[in-house]
This record gives C-alpha cells, sequence and structure tokens, in this order.
C-alpha cells in the first residue's frame, strides 16, 4: 500500500510510519493502520458508519476508498482524496467506492513528522552551479551535451531511488500516474522484465553509471570530445536493446524509457556533428579508470541497500511477533500482582482513569531520564485514558542532604504549582541535575513533610522495586523482556481491555 499522498498532507515521518504499519501484527488491517495514526501522535477513532450518516461527519476524515486508506476532505459538493494518488469526487462517486470504514481524527501537538533531511534542494544547486561553470567555461554545444548529461543523471537517480520503493514524482508524471494506470504499469512491466545481472546491477543502474561518467569526463576533460563521441556511438545498442524489448517482448512502451532514449540520440546528433575525433590517451586512461570505479562504487551501494532493506523487512516481522498484545498481556500477568496503599504522592493524569501507570525512579539515576520522558509522552497523548505516579526512592535518615532538598523542592511544587510545572521541573532536571535550580522554582525555604515519600519508599522495597527505572501497570511490572519504549505499541490496546481494567 502506498500511503505517501497521505503523510505528506499531515507532514508525518514517511519512515517512521512504514516501520510502525508494516511491523504491527495485524499488517496490512485497519487496526494497524488506526494504532499506526496513534503511535505517531494522530489520534483517532475508527467506526463503521452507515452512509446514511455521511453526511454528519466532519470536513475531514478517512475513510477506505477503492480498497485504500485515504484522506477524504469535503470542498463543497465534491470531496478530495489523498491516497496513492490525489484525486477529486463526488459524492455519488465517494459513496460507491468507499466502505462503511470510518476513522475520526485528531492531530495533536506531540505528531513525529518528517526528521530526515532532503537532499533535493542540495541537488538543484549541484545542478545549478555544474550548468553555470558549463556555460562559462564550454561552447554552446558542449553545454548543452552536458546538461542532458545531468537530466540523465537525475532521471537514472530517481529510477534507482524507485526501485528501493521511493516513489518518483517525476517518473510517475513520465509515466503518466496522473490520470490512468496504464502507462504507469506499462513502465514497471518495462522494468520488471529487464533480467540484466551484473554484480546486482540492472540496466536501469548502467544507465547512472553511463550518465554520471560521462558527465564528469565532460566537466573535467576539454580534450574528451572524441571519447564522448564513441561513448555516444556505442549507446546506440542499448537505444536498439530497448526499443526491441518494449516493441517485441513487452509489447508496450515506456515513456521513461522513451525519455531517455530522448536524451542518448540528442547526445549522438551534438557529438556526430559537432565533436572532434582527436583523442587524448591519458584522458582516455583515467575515463576508463573513472567509469570502473563509478561500476563497483554504484555495485556496493546498490548491494548495501538491498541487505539495508532485506533487514528493514526482517526486523518488521519479527516485530510483528514482539508487539503481538496477547503474548505481551500474557508476559505482564505472568507475575504477582504489586499492591500499593500510598497512591496519591505525585500523582499525575486523570483521577478516574482505569490505566494507571507508576514509575520507580531515583532522581539521580542516568537512565531514569528516558523513563519519565516515556511517561510524560503518554500523559500528553492519553490525558484523559489513564493516570500516574512518580514514586521516587527516598529512604529518609542519613540520606545526603542535597537529595533530601531536592525531593522536598519537588513536593512544594507538586503541590503549589500545576501539572505542567512539575513536570517542566522534572525535565530540567534530568536535563542539567541542578539542585539550586530546582529550588529557584520551588520558590519556598519551606521543608516539607517527606513521611509519606519514606513510606512509599518502603512499599517500593518491599516489592523488590530497588532497581530503576521500573514501570508498573495497574500493578503488574512491566516484563523485562520488553524495552521501556514498547509501551508506545500496546498502550491502546491496555486502554480498551476491559478485563485487564477490571
Amino acid at each position: 500500500m502506498n500511503f505517501d499522498k497521505l503523510i505528506d498532507h499531515f507532514k508525518l515521518d514517511k519512515q517512521e510510519f512504514y516501520f510502525q504499519f508494516n511491523s504491527h501484527p495485524n499488517y496490512p488491517s485497519a487496526l494497524a493502520f488506526s494504532d499506526t495514526l496513534n503511535f505517531l501522535g494522530l489520534k483517532n477513532d475508527a467506526y463503521e458508519l452507515d452512509k446514511e450518516y455521511w453526511d454528519e461527519l466532519p470536513e475531514e476524515y478517512m475513510a477506505l476508498v477503492d480498497n485504500s486508506f485515504s484522506l477524504v476532505k469535503k470542498k463543497g459538493s465534491d470531496f478530495t482524496i489523498y491516497s496513492d494518488k490525489i484525486k477529486t469526487l463526488n459524492k455519488e462517486e465517494l459513496y460507491k467506492n468507499s466502505g462503511d470504514f470510518v476513522l475520526l481524527f485528531e492531530k495533536t501537538e506531540n505528531v513525529k513528522t518528517t526528521s530526515f533531511f532532503n537532499f533535493k534542494p542540495f541537488i538543484y544547486l549541484v545542478f545549478g552551479i555544474i550548468i553555470l561553470y558549463s556555460f562559462l567555461q564550454f561552447s554552446w554545444y558542449e553545454s548543452v551535451f552536458n546538461i542532458l548529461s545531468l537530466a540523465g543523471v537525475y532521471i537514472s537517480l530517481e529510477l534507482f531511488n524507485q526501485k528501493f520503493g521511493q516513489e518518483s514524482a517525476v517518473v510517475s508524471n513520465i509515466c503518466g500516474g496522473a490520470s490512468n494506470n496504464t502507462s504507469q504499469s506499462s513502465c514497471s512491466k518495462i522494468f520488471s522484465s529487464d533480467k540484466t545481472d551484473v554484480l546486482g546491477l540492472k540496466l536501469s543502474d548502467f544507465s547512472l553509471i553511463y550518465f554520471l561518467g560521462i558527465t564528469f569526463v565532460g566537466l573535467l576533460f576539454p580534450q574528451s570530445q572524441a571519447l564522448l563521441r564513441i561513448s555516444a556511438m556505442i549507446s546506440i545498442l542499448v537505444i536498439l536493446y530497448s526499443f526491441y524489448v518494449q516493441a517485441f517482448v513487452e509489447k508496450s512502451l515506456c515513456r521513461v524509457c522513451l525519455v531517455i532514449i530522448f536524451v542518448l540520440l540528442a547526445q549522438i546528433a551534438i557529438s556526430y556533428v559537432y565533436f572532434s575525433l582527436v583523442a587524448s590517451l591519458s584522458v582516455a586512461f583515467i575515463s576508463i579508470i573513472l567509469f570502473i570505479s563509478l561500476f563497483f562504487t554504484v555495485a556496493f551501494v546498490n548491494n548495501l541497500i538491498i541487505q539495508k532493506e532485506e533487514l528493514k523487512k526482517s526486523n518488521s516481522k519479527n516485530l510483528r511477533f514482539k508487539r503481538n498484545y496477547d503474548l505481551f498481556k500474557r508476559e505482564l500477568l505472568d507475575k504477582e500482582k504489586i499492591e500499593f496503599s500510598n497512591k496519591e504522592t505525585f500523582f499525575l493524569g486523570n483521577r478516574n482513569a482505569k490505566l494507571h501507570i507508576s514509575v520507580v525512579s531515583n532522581p539521580y539515576c542516568g537512565f531514569c531520564k528516558g523513563a519519565h520522558k516515556i511517561l510524560e509522552d503518554l500523559l500528553v497523548q492519553y490525558p484523559d485514558e489513564i493516570s500516574a505516579q512518580l514514586r521516587f526512592n527516598y529512604s529518609g535518615g542519613k540520606v545526603d542532604e542535597k537529595y533530601t532538598q531536592l525531593i522536598s523542592d519537588f513536593l512544594n511544587i507538586y503541590k503549589n504549582k500545576s501539572q505542567s510545572e512539575f513536570l517542566k521541573a522534572v525535565d530540567i532536571w534530568f536535563e542539567n541535575k541542578d539542585e539550586n535550580e530546582i529550588k529557584r522554582k520551588s520558590a519556598s525555604n519551606t521543608a516539607q513533610n517527606l513521611t509519606n515519600l519514606i513510606e512509599m519508599t518502603a512499599e517500593n522495597s518491599a516489592a523488590g522495586l530497588t532497581f530503576t527505572p521500573v514501570f508498573i501497570i495497574n500493578g503488574y511490572q512491566f516484563p523485562d523482556k520488553y524495552d521501556r519504549e514498547d509501551i508506545h505499541y500496546f498502550i491502546s490496546e491496555l486502554i480498551e481491555d476491559e478485563d485487564f481494567l477490571l
């Protein structure tokens, strides 16, 4: 399934979305789709709703349109559909092509947006510099030849990326993906029929090597006209092979192949008419070394990405097993339930919530920072569905005075300021570990009664909770076989599990 248009609309992290969706135990179901959006911060609820009630839906919602999860945006009497493509349907067409599945969503502040660096502007900048350099340094026909080489590099790069599942808008538009899939499938059919395999490289990969090679040669060696002319003439064989495959093997035209053929033909014409045949042995030798280096570099990168994709698929399948809620619940309930009597100190969230999470921690524990961050994210994402308690281990007596003062300041902030200010103070502490800064936020010299903290620590110790951090969910210790971060995968199912919440 392709969700690129949907992901782009919400500015979600594309790589994270596909990873979480593919690794969901119920992939590729509606539940997997809904849980993935929840995980990324796009809070949602799914319903089976008869069409007669669809007029009451909000301006934006998600539905299964043409068996694909799609965002539906109402614009007057028409509906814009964001799926693998963006299209517009009227009410009758939408209802006819949709199931009863409807997903209503609410975008929260902690949505995980696209985080990776966009290389496209950098590539365009490099191309622009190369074009400017060509016109300043070379004749007009040499500059045009180099620009055609860059066009070949760009299209070949798009094909290279598309081979690993990254949709290319350029290739999609050339292949006619805007309106109908016939041309698109023709392109895919031609590429999939390519039986070339040299160290894992296909014919489209050799196109990348070729255009990269002649781009470098054309830019770096002014005496390379003869070599470029010979290279262009050799490309006639590739053109004939491509025409043969399209005309006689697959009997369909590949538009992106035709664009590359046009680039090659234009270079053949320019080189035949304007380029000289005066060759330089040194340039020829260096060029051969360059092409060989590019070949092995592209082969190495290609195999590296293939291995990465295989590992990603394998990891997704393993995670489907690990993220199975029934297995997690069995592990969670495997240990004896812990009963705490002290449940009020450092209590957070909704007091009426049926799901309660306790975090046993120590302010001076280095690993506790991550545990507190996980809890805070859950409180932000599910403010009405969960409650929580911070259970700091503090034994009193001869304990360090700085620790006593710190706990006292935390308790003072908790009692006299808002929950968000208290959590902010905890964040600041784990970030800076500065007792004086917490004291300033407390703004009080009055020592708090820490009896409840001492009793709470005794309860922790009696339950064997001396090592920190530890998550306790409704009295059950978070299983050791899972990472703490895995709680994000199960929280929505825990909230809905009536048997567990009893």
